[in-house]
């Protein structure tokens, strides 16, 4: 077992459990990643077949070290990257010149209209302004392959959407006000097992140093858990939907439970791309898998507004909060809420797991 501190931690974040709570072996030393579980969900729920998703991931494993390349070569013109599935290449945005040197067989790069940094301050007044968001505005996001703010609203509220954006100071030029009958929801804290607050439960997220770390709307700071036992040593809901949860004494595996008598070991928590596959774990519905179709992602639920989250097409039930979302091997956040279920599938929002470690200042768990 090791223990990464500074930026080595945060690059490891992404999919520990607690071997106690997930009654899964620690992987083996000199053993290989297990990627049978994962290529099994990917092929479920992506359509795609085992060679598909052996090429897939090693495409978005391409697409995540590009993306980090175009954005520190193209500066404030970064107009933003998102993985095509169908070419298997990454493309880049610019709002300059095309940079010919980020062009490759792996890279494409496309001229836009507005930078990143303008898309994120256009959401940035949206965020500021969330507390006059009317109700039928279930939540906002950047889409990076539009180029355009995206406002989700019901069909009868059209109109409340486009006067909240204009009072938000937002050019309507930017946003696309996109008709939606999701109805988000924090995924309730529910009877079972895996670990317990109370008669209630939720999954454990990531292995940290002294403890793990989950969603902040499973427990409030000060709240107990057993299997294993610890304490919300922080919890912070709504606005984020973290919590960091110590547990002196427990052993720490630096893994997933692939919840088919496995787990999936860590090797990073680099940002995927938009477009990359991601795969979630958790106590009610296991190892399901999608797609990430935006970041920072903001999202109104009953208890209020969460801005920052990772938003996907992979589905999840109660009881899956604060389980780990994996892309490929590089951890990508715990889950928080969403829509639907895995019947007729969804839309789930997970909390990115590097802004986690930062917050409570501990440090991944790897094997």
């Amino acid at each position: 077992m090791r223990v990464l501190t500074g930026a080595a931690a945060v690059a490891a974040a992404a999919a520990a459990v607690f071997g106690q709570q997930a009654g899964a072996a620690e992987p083996g030393p000199g053993t290989t990643p297990d990627r049978t579980s994962m290529a099994g969900a990917m092929q479920r729920d992506l359509g795609l077949s085992a060679s598909e998703v052996d090429a897939r991931l090693a495409d978005e494993k391409a697409a995540t070290r590009s993306e980090k390349k175009a954005r520190e070569q193209l500066g404030a013109s970064f107009g933003g990257a998102w993985f095509d599935a169908a070419s298997g290449r990454l493309v880049v945005g610019t709002t300059g010149e095309a940079a010919s040197s980020l062009s490759s067989s792996s890279t494409q790069v496309r001229q836009v209209a507005r930078s990143e940094q303008q898309l994120t301050g256009y959401q940035a007044k949206l965020d500021a302004t969330k507390a006059s968001a009317p109700a039928s505005v279930p939540g906002w996001y950047v889409d990076v392959t539009t180029n355009k703010v995206v406002v989700q609203s019901r069909a009868a509220g059209v109109a409340q959407a486009k006067a909240f954006v204009k009072k938000a100071g937002v050019p309507a030029s930017a946003v696309t006000v996109e008709v939606s009958s999701e109805a988000p929801r924090a995924l309730d804290v529910v009877g079972g097992n895996a670990y317990y607050i109370g008669g209630a439960r939720c999954s454990v997220g990531f292995a940290v140093t002294g403890g793990f770390v989950t969603a902040g709307h499973c427990g409030t700071t000060g709240s107990t858990t057993s299997s294993p036992s610890g304490t919300f040593a922080g919890s912070s809901f709504p606005g984020n939907d973290y919590a960091y949860v110590k547990t002196p004494g427990q052993a720490l595996i630096g893994a997933v439970n692939d919840y088919a008598g496995g787990t999936v070991r860590v090797q990073g928590s680099s940002d995927a791309p938009v477009g990359s596959s991601i795969c979630r774990s958790g106590s009610t519905t296991g190892w399901r898998c999608g797609t990430i179709q935006a970041r920072n992602a903001s999202v109104t639920y009953v208890e209020g507004t969460i801005t920052g989250l990772i938003r996907t097409s992979a589905c999840a039930e109660p009881g899956d909060s604060g389980g780990s979302a994996i892309s490929g091997t590089q951890a990508q956040g715990v889950t928080s809420g969403g829509s639907g279920n895995c019947s007729v599938g969804g839309t789930t929002y997970f909390q990115p797991v590097n802004e986690i470690l930062g917050a409570y200042g501990v440090s991944l768990i790897t094997s």
